[in-house]
């Protein structure tokens, strides 16, 4: 049973008992397995005595629209489509060939359904394209949220810092740990089974087996940006592989070595966590299996410091505290702060006041956006690290942190810089345009984060990090000439 606080009502249109199925619309959990939405679209099914068609559908004019997402969203189709087929359950991959072209699709599949159900997102354009497509729609249209571990709606306020949302996390995590979706809810499909309309086919086809394999010839006839090219491998099954090869492999000495670029024990899952390719719960689930953690947290620390939080040992306790406590965090500011999580005026005064105050400092040399993007810069592990995030959508977790404090040095101003950051990041970055990316570019300019001294010339009280700094806390060397020009 669906847990209330996941579940929100879109808008006011009646529930039709008498429609001919169930539509669910996914959109953030492009998955068969763990799926608080798909378990709830099940359900309502499964009580109507209806079939449940399932509409993917992937447009071409979002935001930094490229070869790149387009190829990841499509293995994952891929994959669904396969886990569909076996369950008997009609399923609508749809990929828009011209801009507008997906315009009325939602609408036809939902005319006479007895109601929709989407996933709740709280970041980049889709809250307002299904704040859109609700106000529209002609039936009840039920929101799930199964973005985390723990529910949007279980947390009633922005938090400032990681320690006060542990500590909140503490008082209220309990519960939740004892929720999870099913694991694989196609297992019994006792539905009626339905066709997509013969006439919904015609003007809106499913996409071919060219596009699910990401052909790059497929990919070349679209609208879309070809000069970010597809990388890293998307899709459930990937995603799993990547979990098990974690677990099993790199756990042990994630906690010692997470911050070594040159030692890859980090999972590499969080693009397939921003598509929704795999949950948090599932990641959670294999992470307190019982060969590696106790199942409740032990003893709340004073401060809210994540040193044995969860009961587990220290290479989970440190994964467990990234997936839960900071990457929830950005869901938190997200679903809180909707107008203003992307803006610099979101940051903390005292931020804004520090940054302020050095407006007006030397800064030299200066970089483009062109030459950032291009790796064009003096500094070569900064140049690394910025060819990873181009050819391989990602940058290691512990230089993105330099990557952006060394942006903020190199810009006109600060808001050029966070300017700079979200391009760079959302064009080329698989897990870009999500909370915790979001997170991780603020947090550059003091969001969670307090005042540092001494007080330096552009940075004033913002927390500094230097090339050379991390060159003597970590091993470069081998990662610069891994990403060399």
């Amino acid at each position: 049973m669906l847990p209330a606080l996941r579940l929100s009502t879109a808008n006011d249109a009646p529930l039709r008992p008498d429609g001919s199925h169930v539509l669910y619309w996914m959109t953030a959990a492009r998955r068969t397995t763990h799926s608080y939405a798909l378990d709830h679209a099940l359900a309502r099914a499964r009580e109507l005595g209806k079939p449940l068609v399932v509409l993917e559908a992937l447009r071409c004019d979002y935001p930094w629209a490229s070869d790149r997402f387009h190829a990841f969203v499509l293995a994952g189709m891929r994959d669904n489509a396969a886990r569909f087929a076996r369950a008997r359950i009609a399923y609508h991959p749809y990929i828009e060939p011209a801009v507008g072209a997906g315009k009325g699709l939602l609408a036809a599949l939902a005319a006479d359904a007895c109601l929709v159900v989407g996933d709740e997102f709280p970041c980049f354009f889709l809250p307002r394209m299904m704040a859109a497509a609700a106000a529209r729609l002609p039936v009840r249209f039920e929101r799930v949220d199964g973005n985390g571990i723990i529910p949007l709606r279980a947390n009633p306020r922005t938090f400032t810092t990681a320690n006060s949302f542990r500590r909140h996390l503490f008082k209220i995590v309990q519960p939740f740990l004892d929720e999870h979706p099913l694991a694989d809810p196609l297992a019994r499909n006792d539905l009626p089974t339905l066709e997509i309309p013969a006439d919904v086919l015609r003007r809106w086809p499913r996409a071919d087996e060219a596009l699910l394999r990401g052909d790059l010839a497929a990919l070349a006839r679209l609208p879309i940006d070809h000069s970010v090219a597809p990388c890293g491998e998307g899709g459930s099954v990937a995603a799993e592989r990547l979990l098990t090869a974690h677990i099993h492999e790199h756990l042990q000495r994630y906690d010692e070595d997470r911050n070594s670029p040159s030692k890859p024990v980090t999972s590499g899952l969080s693009p397939h966590l921003h598509f929704g390719h795999i949950g948090a719960h599932t990641m959670f689930r294999a992470l307190t299996g019982p060969h590696v953690v106790r199942k409740k947290p032990a003893k709340a620390p004073a401060r809210g410091d994540r040193a044995a939080f969860w009961g587990v040992r220290p290479e989970a306790e440190g994964f467990a505290d990234q997936l839960i406590t900071w990457r929830e965090l950005g869901y938190n500011m997200c679903f809180h702060r909707p107008d203003d999580y992307d803006q610099y005026d979101s940051l903390p005064g005292w931020a804004r006041a520090t940054l302020a105050a050095h407006a007006g400092d030397p800064r030299k040399p200066l970089y483009t956006l062109d030459q950032l993007a291009a790796a064009k810069t003096y500094d070569e592990l900064w140049n690394a690290a910025q060819r990873q995030l181009v050819h391989d959508g990602v940058i290691h977790n512990y230089l993105r942190m330099l990557w952006g404090k060394k942006i903020l040095e190199w810009s006109p101003s600060p808001q050029a810089a966070l300017a700079a950051m979200i391009e760079l990041n959302n064009r080329y970055a698989l897990d870009g345009r999500n909370p915790n990316s979001y997170n991780g570019i603020f947090w550059v300019l003091g969001r969670y984060d307090r005042a540092w001294g001494p007080e330096r010339p552009i940075f004033g009280k913002i927390r500094y990090m230097s090339s050379d700094n991390t060159a003597r806390k970590v091993r470069v060397r081998e990662y610069i000439a891994r990403h060399a020009a």
